[in-house]
């Protein structure tokens, strides 16, 4: 603070007084250091910088399971009841402590008491309820809706402040689960309509969003838990990788999201399994695409071998199921399609042979940053499309304009398309992948058959090894009958990792960066 001299001091005297106030901010600024101020002297760090491949569409709770919401969403803004550990699999308490099944049908939850929101009012059965009807019974179209729930009905009663009961139509053996994609909002949220930055009882509140420029998210001083050791979090998006790496090299990020191998990041590298299974989802409905042998060509004309070593630098594993190995339901009998271009070209000219029109032009619809070199690698599916026969052509679109084709009602007049996506199941159960990209009625569904309904319907009623049977049966009858999309690759992910930061990342990472997992160095 500069103190304003006396009206009896001189003009000289006035001067010096203010040249000595500035020189003693400029002393003071020129030995300040990043991540100081005045949480520091309490042992904490001010703030840590996040480079993300893009901004997140929203920060809508219900669409956090969506990869770009999720990862500031999840467990920072908002919490669930529920929360699984990516480590060891097992579901934990979160804004509720204990749960138990009544009946097939029926669940008891007994809440945390004392939790507050950002806004100040308390967490209870009622908002718990609130939060459920609005992401599963209302007409919003949330994606967790859809990716979660499937058209599953349930309902949820008060039965006190800290008591909740939770009813299903059907047996649902896994509901808690389920429950741990609901993020918890109070009762004041708008039924009507999305929200762009919500209000959580996360250990972090929504700052300021400066649209197109970045996003800060401050300490929540009212946290029911232990208290993250960052006061703040900023957020910023850059498109290019290896300007994402050049951030954290320059001291400008501390940790930078989705990096490839030549993006440069050098020793901040840090590499991890991140869940995530590259596909391209093959809209059978429409010629050339509704006949099975061209879908079983697109397979066979891919190399999946040749894309992770090349676009990839091996950064993945060839994949043939969007069902990783781990997950309840993946079949051990799957393998990655082989790639057989001479296969590829024989089963075009049969399909052409008998009036398929080939030569209509297929869309591939891509994704810009979901995932290192995007782009490129779409560019080799065309040229081995077309080498196969096809006529093929790519439209790379930004993370809102693709979510429209990703997720159902899809744009209405559209010829034979190939959607660029990837799909992580963190949750660890076949179940999250089936009914909403396989089913008829899956909110990302593009494609479905009545048998594969009825194979998706009894996996999801069954408990134990019979579950493990049926969805992988189901995930066979897909990959053998219905061929409804091209699996490229399970992949691996890199971020990088300033020297003044420390976290060890894990399979949800890409979906969701808890900020309390990064701690301060040293």
């Amino acid at each position: 603070m500069i103190t304003t001299p006396r009206a009896s001091a001189t003009p000289r005297r006035r001067v010096a007084t203010a040249l000595l106030a500035l020189a003693a901010m400029l002393s003071a600024g020129a030995c300040s250091v990043a991540n100081s101020g005045p949480e520091a002297s309490s042992g904490a760090a001010n703030t840590v910088r996040v480079v993300l491949p893009e901004e997140p569409p929203t920060l809508e709770p219900c669409d956090a399971s969506l990869t770009a919401t999720g990862r500031v969403t999840r467990a920072n803004i908002t919490e669930a009841l529920t929360e699984r550990d990516p480590g060891t699999g097992q579901l934990q308490p979160a804004l509720a402590t204990k749960w138990n099944q009544d009946s097939p049908t029926e669940w008891t939850f007994t809440l945390r008491e004392g939790v507050k929101f950002h806004d100040d009012t308390a967490f209870d059965a009622k908002a718990a309820a609130f939060s459920i009807d609005r992401t599963v019974g209302s007409k919003i179209d949330c994606n967790v809706d859809g990716y979660v729930f499937g058209g599953i009905e349930l309902t949820a009663t008060v039965v006190d402040a800290s008591t909740l009961k939770v009813k299903t139509a059907k047996p649902d053996p896994i509901l808690p689960l389920r429950l741990s994609f609901v993020e918890i909002v109070p009762t004041t949220t708008s039924t009507t309509g999305k929200v762009r930055e919500p209000v959580g009882t996360g250990p972090y509140k929504i700052a300021k969003w400066d649209t197109g420029r970045s996003l800060r998210l401050d300490r929540f001083a009212g946290y029911w838990g232990k208290a993250p050791d960052f006061a703040a979090a900023e957020y910023v998006w850059r498109a290019e990788g290896s300007i994402r790496a050049a951030m954290i090299k320059s001291d400008e990020a501390d940790v930078a999201v989705g990096l490839a191998a030549e993006d440069g990041v050098g020793d901040a590298a840090v590499q991890f399994p991140n869940n995530e299974t590259s596909y391209l989802r093959i809209d059978a409905t429409k010629p050339p695409l509704d006949d099975i042998r061209v879908r079983q060509a697109i397979n066979s004309a891919i190399d999946r071998d040749g894309l992770v070593a090349s676009v990839f630098a091996g950064l993945g594993k060839p994949a043939g199921q969007l069902v990783p190995e781990g997950v309840t339901g993946h079949s051990s009998a799957i393998q990655p399609w082989p790639y057989d271009m001479a296969q590829a070209k024989k089963l075009i000219a049969e399909a052409k042979a008998d009036g398929v029109p080939t030569d209509t032009t297929i869309k591939i619809i891509g994704r810009n940053g979901i995932y290192p070199k995007a782009a490129e690698a779409m560019e080799v599916v065309q040229n081995s499309l077309i080498e196969a026969g096809l006529s093929v052509k790519i439209e790379m679109l930004d993370v809102n304009a693709w979510l429209e084709y990703l997720l159902a009602p899809f744009p209405k007049n559209l010829g034979p398309t190939l959607l660029q996506a990837q799909h992580g199941n963190q949750a660890g159960d076949a179940a999250f992948t089936m009914g909403q990209i396989y089913g008829s009625k899956g909110a990302q569904s593009s494609y479905g058959t009545a048998e594969l309904d009825d194979l998706i319907g009894d996996a999801e009623q069954a408990s134990g090894e019979e579950r493990q049977t049926a969805f992988a049966k189901a995930l066979e009858y897909q990959n053998k009958d219905v061929v409804r999309d091209a699996v490229i690759a399970h992949m691996t992910g890199i971020l990088g990792l300033s020297k003044k930061v420390t976290y060890k990342p894990n399979a949800a990472t890409n979906d969701e960066m808890r900020l309390a997992d990064l701690h301060p160095a040293g």
